[in-house]
């Protein structure tokens, strides 16, 4: 049985942070997927149908209308809540970059609060609007963000891919160590994007592929990697070169 988060909703009325249009009301992030700790934050989404007019509002760039999204930051019991808040209009301006169609027209680049929100709407927990969250959570689902996403990280990969190789015939090896070592961050992330986790950042990165369990890569070829567990610095180039084999590997493997 899922957590009753009707009080996030009395809490934020109570400080004065829950506008009067609101429409839903998501907590998202680490503690919802149970990932948190000691030191986690809550986060939480407030989508109403007029912006958000707090003074104390922190303004964060996005490329939608209205071309803010704005956020407050309060502690409740000792706990810091970080909360955003969007409107109605901006979150379904976000959906439409993504359908379908927009991805066979040649979908523009997403900014990473964008990506946030879309990978949240998937794994949010109703305060409020369940409803419409449920809504919005099967309209990115269905749509083309994953493929959007991992194709951009993907990209990204073969380019650092090339360079590693580049570096590595100039005998710039420690270059290409870092580079090899980004296309494989790059890399794995496109997996995941595929598979449904789309998060950014490498904060998380080993509990979504834990989550994930792609039959590619599995976790324990991830963390040797990921941990350059078999670099020997006398002769870095085998390690280049297996990372990059591994690569292309899953490059050749990821559903676009």
């Amino acid at each position: 049985m899922s957590e009753d988060r009707t009080h996030q909703l009395e809490q934020l009325r109570a400080l004065d942070l829950l506008p009067e249009s609101w429409v839903c009301v998501f907590e998202a992030g680490s503690l919802v997927r149970g990932w948190g700790n000691a030191s986690s934050d809550v986060d939480l989404y407030v989508i109403s149908e007029e912006p958000w007019t707090g003074k104390g509002a922190s303004r964060h760039p996005v490329p939608l209308v209205p071309s803010v999204v704005l956020g407050e930051e309060t502690f409740v019991d000792a706990m810091r809540w970080d909360i955003r808040y969007w409107t109605r209009g901006q979150v379904e301006q976000v959906l439409a970059k993504v359908t379908w169609q927009a991805f066979e027209q040649g979908a523009e680049e997403l900014a990473l609060r964008e990506v946030q929100l879309l990978d949240r709407l998937a794994f949010g927990a109703a305060a409020g609007g369940q409803e419409l969250l449920s809504h919005w959570r099967v309209q990115a689902e269905e749509s083309a963000f994953r493929s959007i996403h991992a194709a951009r990280i993907l990209n990204m990969a073969d380019s650092r891919v090339e360079d590693a190789v580049g570096q590595l015939e100039a005998g710039d090896v420690d270059s290409a160590v870092l580079s090899a070592r980004a296309a494989f961050h790059y890399t794995v992330d496109a997996l995941l994007a595929s598979e449904g986790e789309c998060g950014p950042g490498e904060k998380w990165r080993a509990r979504r592929l834990r989550a994930a369990a792609p039959a590619v890569l599995p976790y324990d070829t991830y963390w040797a990697l990921e941990t350059m567990r078999s670099l020997d610095p006398a002769q870095p180039a085998a390690w280049i070169n297996e990372v990059l084999s591994v690569c292309r590997g899953i490059a050749m493997e990821v559903d676009i």
